[in-house]
């Protein structure tokens, strides 16, 4: 079994804990407040952003799942930057057989509806895909072996942001947007799944996979079917400019090759998923 260290242990990184200590691994957790952290987790307490504290010499794994908090540069520079800096120093001189970055499909910029894959290209346009791509290239460019995975929109529970805008009648949506989801369930359920992956073919582990559920949809479709399940207005349907439809994110990810491996998705479409987390909001 592997020991396995998640440099920003939050919401996701408990749930991956938690599911590889069932599974038999021996987890370390980095957070700030530690007190959050599941007890079948061993807290480190530091922040990302600072010089870290001495680790387990003996750590096989390390995910990297830190989160800006604020939608500025400087936060993103914190966390997707100067973090992973600090933890690729207290990895020196350490065996480190994989370390997997959680980034975001924010990076590529296609915004026409294009079907995207790990093999599209990526712009830089922003501050937040700017310092997304720095740590990634961070990342890349050392010398442990290394796994990047951009997610799509996140949901799940403590998600629950779609739910309350169409529940309130607050929201509006833009005609012919396309949009990419994945339960927090199937965030962790597929760290795990390539961690456990690479201990059995790591010559076949690929340094990219998007992470998104087997169903992109349009926005207009989610918003009206969660209002459907809500009992509530149909949402407001706008006609975008050019312009506005720029700079949504508007394009189809393929979740082709993490597929290829043989994960199984909890929840395959955004029914599936929200139908789960609306029971638990009952």
């Amino acid at each position: 079994m592997a020991n396995v260290l998640i440099a920003g242990c939050g919401d996701i990184g408990c749930q991956l804990g938690s599911l590889l200590v069932q599974q038999n691994h021996t987890i370390y957790g980095i957070r700030r407040n530690v007190e959050d952290i599941p007890d079948s987790i061993s807290p480190i307490q530091a922040d990302l952003a600072l010089k870290l504290p001495e680790i387990p010499s003996d750590i096989d794994y390390v995910f990297y799942i830190a989160s800006a908090g604020k939608y500025k540069d400087s936060a993103y520079y914190q966390a997707y930057v100067l973090g992973v800096q600090h933890t690729l120093e207290a990895m020196q001189n350490k065996n480190i057989k994989r370390l997997f970055f959680i980034s975001s499909s924010s990076v590529f910029g296609q915004s026409d509806g294009e079907k995207v894959d790990e093999t599209s290209p990526t712009s830089d346009a922003n501050f937040s895909t700017k310092r997304l791509l720095e740590g990634e290239a961070l990342i890349n460019e050392s010398k442990i072996p290394s796994t990047v995975i951009r997610f799509g929109g996140i949901y799940g529970p403590g998600r629950t942001h779609l739910i309350d805008l169409v529940q309130s009648g607050k929201a509006h949506c833009m005609e012919d947007v396309w949009s990419n989801r994945i339960h927090s369930a199937d965030c962790a359920g597929m760290l795990a799944h390539l961690m456990n992956y690479d201990i059995k073919n790591p010559e076949k582990v690929e340094s990219l996979y998007v992470g998104v559920d087997n169903q992109p949809t349009s926005s207009c479709e989610v918003y009206d079917w969660l209002a459907e399940q809500l009992c509530v207005p149909d949402v407001e349907h706008i006609e975008p400019k050019e312009s506005s439809r720029q700079m949504r994110s508007n394009k189809r990810l393929s979740n082709a090759r993490i597929k290829s491996t043989g994960y199984e998705f909890i929840y395959p479409s955004y029914q599936d998923g929200y139908l789960a987390l609306l029971d638990t909001l009952d």
